[in-house]
């Protein structure tokens, strides 16, 4: 492939058609023509099939039951008892368990590859995998554990995080994770509200060439977590870590013995993870998604829109207490071969994981919109300096990709693949908007609406838009909606998280364009969006301009209320280095944001930090830093232990306090 100029390109311009044979070897191809041979159905192309999935929920999620052959002991009554959110009913009187349907293939075929800084490259087969979940599992029973108890891991992206899960999952325990570089306090925060009998965690890890020792931490949480009964050490940063603390048990001690797996029948509903949103406002919410909601919703979108097979090795990017990891390991319901590395992606180099596509035969790359920004403005090109052609599928989600992005990936990695920007998030684990290999690419758009996911864009008065930015809703049920949240007691804070707007209808909080082709935009949270004269507009429109900008690492931009005044646009931005320090920088961003939003969205002030605030998995926060600009104290703007670089906020106080000295006057 010819290294290419990395011009801008025009949103919706075309990137990539779908060639007759990628459309005919498409898992899609092949359900749609399973549905023509065996429910008589036909389709003129995918907006008719969409259309259909929407429609007629019950025969469509009944005909992945089937197309998909699904493991289950007892079959179901109905698909679904009550269409109308949010107490809907999926597959009721059906029982089966996750673990068994991720274990089928019992073959010497490799289910994972994986890879740190700290071990080699190694290859785990599927039938050693169900050997040691049987084994693990057999351990797990022996210390007590019993359908329904929590189990909860501090675990990075290694084998032995997937083979406690299932384990766990096996059992019909209740599996919660949180990754190793979270605080104590953020940690505790989750866990603690779950109550969970059995704590997995590593002894240290490593990330970006340093070491970072956990023993402490593995003491807090087991002298805090009143509800611990045991606590497994898995020897990751040394082989003989020094523990001060009681009941604890080492790894191999609970994997010692060859057991086959036993699969606890659980129905469709029983709980299989507990995931937690940001918890930037408060405690996290204990997100509780099922075994068979994930099963089913999961195989649909890795086999049909991301287009996964036995053959392909799939890799994806992400910590165990990001959801992508839960979708990740999904790939095993597939049969596909997973593909996991844990330490920093861009040390020594943003080459890292190019390398390490080529090392391990990633046909499927998978990774974050921030990532693909940082390897463009590097000038990266992986197709030059490693073997890419067999990345057939690559995958950006956390935030909306640039067109920019979208070429880059295009001029610099494989010209042939598809390029899934996928939307989704926690509450659902899994992406409702997303790639499809039956039609176009088109820069910075997202191919389409999922199978079995109504999204609309919705304006204040809960009519549907065509062509204009709208809220982004979901008008009807979808499997791996949370069946609740934990703990919460009449369902008050789920039904105030995604159905105080909208009644029946789930609102996910984000800005969405759907176009009358059926593609998608996503312009970023609706409840930190820009109003400048009356125009409203989405923050994604402005980082796409910002991210453009070589001397500029990140940006944040919040729109300032203030007293009877129009508000004020302010530009906080990271510069790469001492270029980015000049006034001729100021210049260019406001000649840049003139010239390709409006005058009216230049900012009033444009602020150097040192680092943008952000979640622990890696998320802007611009709600909570709008709160504190406009005076709200800290403390109550944000839980201190969701913000992956707290120092960051300094600034924005001292900012706060100078604004308002400067009012006073």
């Amino acid at each position: 492939m010819q290294e290419k100029n990395q011009n801008t390109v025009k949103e919706g311009s075309v990137l990539w058609q779908p060639s007759p044979e990628r459309k005919a070897t498409s898992n899609i191809a092949n359900y749609i023509e399973w549905l023509s041979r065996t429910r008589n159905l036909n389709f003129e192309g995918y907006i008719d099939l969409w259309n259909w999935s929407v429609d007629d929920i019950d025969a469509f999620w009944e005909s992945l039951w089937s197309y998909f052959k699904i493991t289950y002991s007892h079959t179901y009554s109905h698909v679904i008892d009550n269409s109308k959110m949010p107490n809907t009913n999926w597959f009721q009187g059906a029982k089966l368990n996750y673990a068994e349907q991720s274990l089928k293939l019992n073959t010497d075929n490799t289910a994972i590859i994986s890879k740190s800084e700290i071990r080699n490259i190694s290859k785990i087969s599927h039938r050693e995998l169900t050997q040691r979940v049987g084994s693990f599992s057999d351990g797990l029973r022996k210390l007590g554990v019993k359908k329904g108890d929590r189990v909860c891991a501090v675990m990075p992206n290694i084998p032995e995080a997937i083979i406690g899960f299932l384990a766990t999952a096996s059992i019909g325990a209740i599996w919660s994770a949180c990754s190793p570089e979270f605080g104590i306090n953020s940690i505790i925060d989750r866990f603690q509200q779950i109550e969970p009998k059995i704590l997995i965690t590593v002894d240290g890890y490593r990330f970006g060439g340093k070491d970072f020792d956990k023993t402490s931490d593995i003491k807090d949480l087991s002298n805090t977590i009143k509800s611990l009964d045991t606590t497994i050490v898995l020897p990751y940063l040394s082989t003989k870590p020094n523990l001060d603390i009681n009941k604890y048990i080492i790894w191999d001690e609970v994997e010692s013995e060859t057991h086959d797996p036993i699969f606890e029948q659980v129905p469709f509903s029983h709980p299989l993870w507990i995931l937690y949103s940001s918890g930037t406002t408060g405690l996290p919410k204990p997100i509780v998604h099922s075994h068979g909601g994930i099963i089913i919703e999961h195989m649909k979108v890795l086999s049909l829109h991301l287009d996964l097979k036995q053959a392909d090795n799939f890799f994806w990017f992400t910590t165990t207490g990001w959801m992508m990891w839960n979708l990740l390991i999904g790939g095993l319901l597939i049969g596909s071969t997973l593909v996991l590395y844990d330490g920093d992606p861009a040390y020594p180099n943003l080459d890292t994981l190019w390398k390490f596509a080529e090392d391990t035969g990633t046909t499927y790359f998978g990774t974050s919109a921030p990532f693909i920004q940082s390897c463009m403005k590097a000038n990266l090109n992986p197709s030059k300096h490693f073997n890419t052609s067999l990345i057939k599928g690559l995958g950006s989600t956390g935030s909306p990709l640039s067109p920019e992005g979208f070429k880059w990936v295009y001029d610099n990695v494989n010209e042939t693949l598809l390029l899934g920007s996928f939307s989704g998030g926690t509450d659902l684990c899994t992406g409702f908007v997303g790639p499809i290999p039956l039609l176009p690419i088109t820069a910075g758009e997202i191919q389409c609406r999922c199978l079995g996911a109504k999204v609309e864009a919705y304006d204040p008065s809960g009519k549907s838009l065509l062509n204009e930015v709208g809220e982004l809703v979901i008008e009807k049920p979808m499997p791996s909606m949370p069946t609740n949240f934990w703990n919460d007691l009449g369902n008050k804070r789920y039904h105030q998280s995604y159905f105080d707007l909208y009644p029946q209808t789930w609102r996910h909080g984000d800005w969405i364009k759907i176009t009358d082709r059926g593609t998608c935009i996503i312009y970023g949270r609706s409840d930190s969006t820009l109003n400048r004269g009356g125009i409203r507009m989405g923050t994604s429109e402005f980082y796409r301009i910002i991210d453009s900008i070589k001397e500029i690492d990140d940006s944040l931009i919040i729109d300032l209320p203030t007293n009877n005044e129009e508000s004020q646009l302010i530009l906080f931005i990271a510069v790469a280095s001492k270029l980015g320090m000049t006034s001729d920088l100021d210049d260019k961003i406001k000649t840049q944001i003139r010239s390709n939003l409006s005058p009216r969205h230049v900012p009033n002030q444009i602020i150097r930090v040192e680092s943008i605030p952000k979640t622990l998995n890696g998320k802007k926060l611009e709600i909570p830093v709008k709160k504190i600009l406009s005076g709200t104290p800290v403390h109550e703007a944000l839980n201190i232990e969701s913000v992956s670089n707290p120092d960051s906020l300094k600034l924005f106080v001292n900012f706060s306090k100078k604004q308002a000295n400067r009012t006073e006057d």
